[in-house]
């Protein structure tokens, strides 16, 4: 039984990976404090409750179960809140992350798979995002997590350690068979927030600016499968298993769609209207991130197949329409 240690498993993304770990025959072990995440997620292997910055339960967790790799995606992810907020930023993600290192470095589990985002790349507009682009990141997230990949770049120098980082684009859809899916509070997330305003739990969608430089002024995003993203990671998993080098992969489609562009297609897919409201845009949003690489489908053989806006939004929808985890 070869176990994964997936921090910030009862989350999102983390969630979906632990289902595509098992299908994939590994046993996911989440490690989750629940402050974001849902117990009631955790579906595909044992659950222990834990926080980052606890070292003692971190070593406590990598002695009962010596797992052979960390799948890494807790963190603190709302851009504007770090940017009202960095010290909570640098301390849980950084900080939470030194920890999780070094205790995976002393249990001699050497291969982390992490969550990382485009937001390292910062504002580059009319530049082609792959993964040698500079990271020159505008808020205090997108600055912790490229303080983590260097991070992993040192400890591996020093000890050894393997890493595969995945800078994401926009995550978005849910499980096809909506055991698992998006759900936040507060929540951020376009799509949710959107599906939320056509189902009347909320009043009406905010879109935040109307005067980017774009074609019809709204801000444009590479949309990725949550479904594609984890099977990407569970390929990264099998790059360090079998023995590769560390490598850091784009996770996008190299398509870009507007806010406009989201609402016209959702209201496309459910057959009704999404009430929406305009607001100013708002501290820390960049105009466009769409991806330009194609290094993930070539080296780890990676295909985002659902990563089309109608098949995110109809397995979101249908998520949705489940009444999921809330409290």
């Amino acid at each position: 039984m070869t176990h994964i240690l997936v921090t910030g498993g009862a989350g999102y993304i983390g969630s979906h990976a632990c289902k595509a770990l098992k299908a994939a025959g590994f046993t996911p072990v989440t490690y989750d404090n629940l402050s974001t995440g849902w117990a009631e997620a955790v579906k595909f292997g044992p659950f222990e409750q834990g926080d980052l910055l606890d070292r003692a339960r971190l070593e406590q967790v990598f002695a009962t179960y010596r797992p052979a790799a960390v799948m890494h995606f807790a963190a603190l992810s709302q851009v504007g809140e770090s940017m009202t907020d960095p010290g909570r930023y640098w301390r849980e993600n950084v900080t939470g992350a030194l920890n999780l290192i070094e205790a995976a470095v002393a249990a001699d589990c050497l291969n982390i798979v992490f969550s990382s985002t485009c937001a390292t790349y910062g504002e580059q507009d009319g530049v082609t995002l792959d993964e040698d682009c500079a990271q020159l990141p505008i808020n205090a997230y997108g600055g912790s997590k490229r303080a983590i990949e260097d991070m992993l770049r040192d400890f591996g120098a020093a000890t050894g350690l393997r890493h595969v980082i995945f800078r994401y684009f926009n995550v978005a859809g849910a499980d096809p068979e909506a055991e698992v899916g998006e759900f936040h509070q507060p929540e951020t997330h376009l799509i949710p927030l959107m599906l939320d305003a056509i189902a009347g739990k909320r009043a009406a969608l905010t879109i935040y600016g109307t005067d980017y430089d774009t074609p019809d002024g709204t801000c444009i995003r590479d949309y990725v499968h949550v479904c594609d993203l984890v099977d990407a990671h569970v390929l990264g998993l099998k790059w360090l298993l079998a023995g590769k080098d560390s490598r850091v992969f784009n996770l996008g489609t190299g398509k870009g769609f507007s806010v406009r562009e989201v609402i016209d297609h959702s209201r496309a897919v459910t057959n009704r209207d999404v009430p929406f409201t305009e607001g100013p845009r708002r501290a820390g949003d960049c105009t466009r991130l769409v991806s330009g690489s194609t290094r993930a489908e070539a080296e780890l053989g990676w295909r985002p197949d659902r990563s089309t806006l109608q098949t995110m939004i109809a397995d979101a929808w249908r998520w949705h329409q489940t009444g999921h985890f809330e409290r």
